[in-house]
């Protein structure tokens, strides 16, 4: 699998490169791209429209404010579109998470929460674990990891309470 990232800005980085770290982790494919909807819309249409030759299955896309980018991306392709709103000015991401979610029918954009990169980067995952089941495998590990680390914490939260 292989999964194409953009954000508007370098100042998304910090949120974004939680995504990176789950591709990282489960050993997917990406490419990077920092491009303006607006100001530099071109770049975002030519990395987009030939992402399938590049052999790219799916996008997360981080946007703040008026957050048009997820939606300008998913114009441009029939790959799935992961849209991560990001916290920034005086509405502290709520812009950004109405203008993603809010896409016109036809024009699906899969929307996580405010600064949810990694959840975006984990929903690639899945969409890629569809159809490679050893992708499906690391992903059910990662899965079983958390739960056994919420017993291990519950195990621990339990002795605590007996020893009060």
């Amino acid at each position: 699998m292989k999964v194409g990232l953009i954000m508007g800005s370098d100042s998304d980085f910090p949120v974004m490169k939680k995504a990176i770290a789950i591709f990282k982790e489960f050993g997917v494919e990406y490419e990077v791209l920092l491009a303006s909807a607006h100001r530099t819309p071109a770049a975002v249409r030519e990395f987009v429209s030939t992402a399938e030759e590049r052999g790219i299955s799916a996008f997360v896309v981080g946007a703040g404010m008026a957050a048009h980018l997820p939606g300008v991306v998913a114009s441009y392709t029939t790959l799935p579109v992961i849209g991560v709103p990001l916290e920034s000015g005086s509405l502290q991401g709520m812009d950004a998470l109405l203008a993603i979610v809010q896409m016109p029918s036809g024009i699906p954009v899969a929307t996580v929460a405010i600064n949810g990169a990694k959840n975006g980067a984990l929903l690639a995952v899945q969409i890629g674990a569809a159809s490679d089941a050893a992708l499906a495998k690391k992903y059910k590990a990662y899965r079983e990891n958390m739960a056994n680390e919420v017993m291990e914490k519950n195990q621990k939260l339990q002795e605590t309470i007996k020893s009060l």
